[in-house]
């Protein structure tokens, strides 16, 4: 199947291509944006504040006929390689993609491009720092990723293939990175996760075990009720009891 492009698309991008010439407008260097997301990757702000001033310098490319809508499409555009050089620093992709978001609709708020050009230094500063984070965690990249996706995905079923393949690792490998750093299986891990966000519904809704067992994902009520046993050393409708009685001496 052969691909043809409009006619008018082509019109444009010349258009596009002769203004841009004519007013010396300049794309980044694809070595500089390089450098300034590994930069990032490697949380290096000093270096990267002085990378993007350095590309900054430049005048920016034509991307709209309005410059703060020109300007607000370039940061969308470093947006988009800020998110994807903190994925490389290890960051889960559903995080990186969820500031990424959380970003873009910041730019579409700003009205001059006063509050662009600080909106982007602020962005980059926080990237940079969610990589930093990362690094204070008491486990490796990989092991993260697992418990972010799993912290993410607690009310869905999870099995070791897709939390493996979220962290671009074998099955095998992560069972025994996980075992190895957490001090735990992933499904000790998991169970144990998920009797802990259950508490919430048997402190503060009326919605039975048996509905509960089945909202985490449990395969019945009794599996459920072992394991926040063997967990808190209390079953769920003792747990419920308890904490009933204190609420109304209160």
């Amino acid at each position: 199947m052969t691909l043809s492009i409009e006619p008018n698309m082509i019109d444009q991008f010349m258009r596009i291509r002769m203004n841009n010439k004519k007013e010396q407008f300049v794309h980044p260097s694809y070595l500089m944006e390089k450098q300034l997301m590994e930069a990032i990757t490697n949380k290096d702000l000093n270096k990267a504040s002085l990378l993007l001033k350095n590309i900054n310098q430049d005048q920016r490319p034509y991307l709209a006929q309005n410059p703060v809508r020109s300007l607000k499409n370039s940061l969308i555009c470093s947006c988009t390689l800020f998110t994807r050089a903190i994925i490389n620093g290890g960051i889960n992709p559903e995080t990186a993609f969820n500031l990424s978001d959380t970003y873009i609709l910041e730019i579409e708020k700003k009205v001059t491009v006063a509050e662009l050009n600080d909106l982007e230094h602020h962005m980059l500063h926080t990237f940079i720092r969610m990589v930093e984070e990362a690094e204070e965690l008491p486990y490796s990249h990989v092991i993260n990723r697992a418990i972010n996706y799993i912290h993410d995905h607690i009310l869905d079923e999870l099995m070791l293939e897709d939390i493996s393949k979220e962290c671009f690792v074998s099955p095998s490998y992560l069972s025994h990175l996980f075992k190895k750093e957490v001090k735990k299986s992933v499904v000790q891990f998991i169970n144990e996760k998920r009797v802990e966000e259950s508490k919430y519904f048997l402190l503060h809704t009326s919605t039975s075990i048996s509905d509960i067992a089945a909202l985490f994902k449990f395969c019945n009520q009794s599996y459920y009720t072992a394991v926040f046993k063997r967990h808190l050393k209390i079953t769920p409708k003792q747990f419920r009891e308890k904490h009933a009685i204190h609420a109304m001496t209160l």
